[in-house]
């Protein structure tokens, strides 16, 4: 059982760690130090969530339904549009006193925006019911699927709750505006480039 747990921990922090959108967020929120666990959380659940789907026989999905991915793709596209020029629009305001004084948006529209970063974004689901669904098929008896579906769920909380509390390492270098503007603008262009390869 050992080898099928590495290699579901291994499939899924490797898939998860490319997930660019959502990764930023977590360590946006990591940086200013709020709402991180209820966040990192929410992040992890929905992983785990859509990972037991993949493992469980619901890969098919895209096969079912051929334009799924594409409806995804412009409806994550969108979002992601919007969120970058969100970003590039506070790094142009440079108004950054809330995050210098360790504060952020309250809890629920800070979750609202991990929820939409997560279930609107086609990688996740790609990544989760596709990739680590169809690797999951090669465990053949229930025990070793069972195995690799918990270390696939349990490299998602490792990393996101490591990316989210590892984050304040950085705090020494956010403790000026231009910091952060830096970071929103980089935020930004993540999230604009991702947009630009969802529709490509």
């Amino acid at each position: 059982m050992i080898p099928a747990t590495l290699t579901g921990f291994a499939t899924a922090f490797a898939l998860i760690l490319a997930i660019g959108a959502q990764n930023a967020f977590v360590l946006r929120q990591g940086l200013a130090r709020t709402h991180v666990f209820w966040l990192c959380l929410l992040c992890a659940a929905s992983d785990a969530i859509l990972i037991t789907a993949g493992v469980l026989g619901f890969g098919y999905l895209v096969t079912l339904y051929p334009m799924f991915p594409q409806i995804m793709a412009m409806g994550g596209a969108a979002f992601l549009l919007v969120y970058g020029a969100l970003r590039f629009w506070e790094a142009w305001k440079g108004t950054y006193g809330m995050q210098l004084a360790g504060q952020s948006a309250a809890l629920l529209p800070t979750l609202a925006t991990g929820a939409a970063l997560t279930w609107l974004n086609p990688h996740v689901y790609l990544d989760t019911l596709g990739l680590i669904g169809a690797i999951s098929t090669q465990f053949i008896e229930p025990t070793l699927k069972l195995a690799f579906g918990i270390g696939a769920v349990t490299a998602s909380f490792v990393f996101f709750f490591s990316l989210g509390y590892g984050a304040r390492l950085l705090a020494p270098v956010m403790q000026s505006a231009r910091a952060w503007r830096i970071l929103d603008i980089l935020i930004g262009l993540v999230m604009w480039a991702l947009a630009v390869k969802l529709l490509s």
